[in-house]
Protein backbone atom coordinates (compact mmCIF):
# COMPACT_ATOMS: atom_id res chain seq x y z
CA UNK A 1 0.00 0.00 0.00
CA UNK A 2 1.40 3.39 -0.90
CA UNK A 3 2.13 5.94 1.77
CA UNK A 4 -0.22 8.46 0.09
CA UNK A 5 -3.15 6.02 0.09
CA UNK A 6 -2.47 5.10 3.71
CA UNK A 7 -2.33 8.80 4.67
CA UNK A 8 -5.61 9.60 2.86
CA UNK A 9 -7.35 6.55 4.39
CA UNK A 10 -6.24 7.47 7.91
CA UNK A 11 -7.38 11.09 7.59
CA UNK A 12 -10.71 10.17 6.02
CA UNK A 13 -11.32 7.51 8.68
CA UNK A 14 -10.84 10.16 11.40
CA UNK A 15 -13.49 12.26 9.67
CA UNK A 16 -15.76 9.24 9.38
CA UNK A 17 -15.65 8.83 13.17
CA UNK A 18 -16.44 12.55 13.53
CA UNK A 19 -19.37 12.31 11.11
CA UNK A 20 -20.75 9.15 12.74
CA UNK A 21 -20.56 11.02 16.06
CA UNK A 22 -22.31 14.05 14.55
CA UNK A 23 -25.04 11.97 12.96
CA UNK A 24 -25.89 10.25 16.24
CA UNK A 25 -25.32 13.40 18.31
CA UNK A 26 -27.68 15.53 16.25
CA UNK A 27 -30.28 12.74 16.35
CA UNK A 28 -29.99 12.66 20.16
CA UNK A 29 -30.25 16.45 20.28
CA UNK A 30 -33.31 16.37 18.03
CA UNK A 31 -34.94 13.92 20.41
CA UNK A 32 -34.06 16.14 23.41
CA UNK A 33 -35.04 19.54 21.98
CA UNK A 34 -38.54 20.74 22.79
CA UNK A 35 -38.91 23.45 20.12
CA UNK A 36 -40.33 21.82 16.95
CA UNK A 37 -38.42 23.98 14.45
CA UNK A 38 -35.08 23.40 16.20
CA UNK A 39 -35.89 19.69 16.59
CA UNK A 40 -36.40 19.49 12.80
CA UNK A 41 -33.16 21.36 12.18
CA UNK A 42 -31.19 18.96 14.41
CA UNK A 43 -32.64 16.01 12.51
CA UNK A 44 -31.65 17.68 9.21
CA UNK A 45 -28.08 18.03 10.49
CA UNK A 46 -28.13 14.34 11.44
CA UNK A 47 -29.14 13.48 7.85
CA UNK A 48 -26.41 15.80 6.53
CA UNK A 49 -23.76 13.94 8.54
CA UNK A 50 -25.15 10.65 7.26
CA UNK A 51 -24.64 11.94 3.71
CA UNK A 52 -21.10 13.00 4.63
CA UNK A 53 -20.45 9.45 5.91
CA UNK A 54 -21.63 8.01 2.58
CA UNK A 55 -19.40 10.38 0.61
CA UNK A 56 -16.36 9.70 2.79
CA UNK A 57 -16.91 5.92 2.72
CA UNK A 58 -17.06 6.05 -1.07
CA UNK A 59 -13.77 7.96 -1.14
CA UNK A 60 -12.05 5.37 1.06
CA UNK A 61 -13.52 2.49 -0.97
CA UNK A 62 -12.22 4.06 -4.20
CA UNK A 63 -8.75 3.76 -2.67
CA UNK A 64 -9.35 0.03 -2.16
CA UNK A 65 -9.43 0.50 1.60
CA UNK A 66 -11.93 -0.21 4.38
CA UNK A 67 -13.72 2.77 5.96
CA UNK A 68 -14.25 3.28 9.70
CA UNK A 69 -17.67 1.94 10.60
CA UNK A 70 -18.53 3.73 13.82
CA UNK A 71 -17.99 6.82 15.92
CA UNK A 72 -15.59 7.44 18.74
CA UNK A 73 -15.79 6.71 22.45
CA UNK A 74 -15.76 10.46 23.10
CA UNK A 75 -18.75 10.84 20.79
CA UNK A 76 -20.66 8.13 22.64
CA UNK A 77 -19.94 9.87 25.93
CA UNK A 78 -21.11 13.18 24.44
CA UNK A 79 -24.40 11.60 23.32
CA UNK A 80 -24.81 10.15 26.80
CA UNK A 81 -24.43 13.67 28.16
CA UNK A 82 -27.20 14.89 25.85
CA UNK A 83 -29.49 12.08 27.07
CA UNK A 84 -28.67 13.01 30.68
CA UNK A 85 -29.52 16.65 29.97
CA UNK A 86 -32.84 15.54 28.49
CA UNK A 87 -33.63 13.24 31.41
CA UNK A 88 -33.19 15.98 34.01
CA UNK A 89 -35.43 18.32 32.02
CA UNK A 90 -32.82 20.86 31.01
CA UNK A 91 -33.52 23.56 28.48
CA UNK A 92 -32.99 23.67 24.74
CA UNK A 93 -30.12 26.03 25.54
CA UNK A 94 -28.30 23.29 27.46
CA UNK A 95 -28.74 20.81 24.59
CA UNK A 96 -27.61 23.41 22.03
CA UNK A 97 -24.57 24.23 24.17
CA UNK A 98 -23.65 20.56 24.08
CA UNK A 99 -24.16 20.50 20.29
CA UNK A 100 -21.92 23.52 19.91
CA UNK A 101 -19.13 21.74 21.81
CA UNK A 102 -19.56 18.78 19.47
CA UNK A 103 -19.35 21.08 16.48
CA UNK A 104 -16.18 22.65 17.91
CA UNK A 105 -14.67 19.15 17.75
CA UNK A 106 -15.96 18.62 14.18
CA UNK A 107 -14.46 21.93 13.01
CA UNK A 108 -11.13 20.98 14.60
CA UNK A 109 -11.17 17.52 12.95
CA UNK A 110 -11.89 18.98 9.52
CA UNK A 111 -9.28 21.69 9.99
CA UNK A 112 -6.71 18.99 10.83
CA UNK A 113 -7.67 17.04 7.71
CA UNK A 114 -7.33 20.18 5.59
CA UNK A 115 -3.90 20.81 7.08
CA UNK A 116 -2.96 17.25 6.07
CA UNK A 117 -3.23 18.44 2.45
CA UNK A 118 -5.19 15.52 1.04
CA UNK A 119 -4.78 15.16 -2.73
CA UNK A 120 -7.37 15.31 -5.52
CA UNK A 121 -11.00 14.37 -4.96
CA UNK A 122 -10.40 13.59 -1.29
CA UNK A 123 -9.06 17.08 -0.62
CA UNK A 124 -11.90 18.71 -2.53
CA UNK A 125 -14.52 16.66 -0.67
CA UNK A 126 -13.01 17.51 2.73
CA UNK A 127 -12.87 21.21 1.84
CA UNK A 128 -16.50 21.19 0.74
CA UNK A 129 -17.69 19.34 3.83
CA UNK A 130 -15.61 21.63 6.05
CA UNK A 131 -17.54 24.66 4.76
CA UNK A 132 -20.84 22.96 5.62
CA UNK A 133 -19.53 21.97 9.08
CA UNK A 134 -18.50 25.57 9.76
CA UNK A 135 -21.92 26.87 8.68
CA UNK A 136 -23.59 24.32 10.95
CA UNK A 137 -21.34 25.30 13.85
CA UNK A 138 -22.19 28.97 13.36
CA UNK A 139 -25.92 28.20 13.13
CA UNK A 140 -25.85 26.08 16.30
CA UNK A 141 -24.07 28.91 18.10
CA UNK A 142 -26.76 31.38 16.97
CA UNK A 143 -29.52 29.03 18.12
CA UNK A 144 -27.77 28.50 21.44
CA UNK A 145 -27.41 32.22 22.02
CA UNK A 146 -31.04 32.89 21.01
CA UNK A 147 -32.20 30.26 23.52
CA UNK A 148 -29.99 31.46 26.37
CA UNK A 149 -32.91 32.74 28.43
CA UNK A 150 -34.97 29.58 27.93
Amino acid sequence: MSTVISHVRDEINKLLETCHDGEAGFRAAGEAISTPAIKAEMMQYSRQRSEFVTELEKTVAELGESPASEGSVAGALHRGWIHLIKSVGSSDHAVLSSCERGEDAAVAAYRAALNAALPGKAGALVASQFQAVRRTHDRIKLLRDANEKN
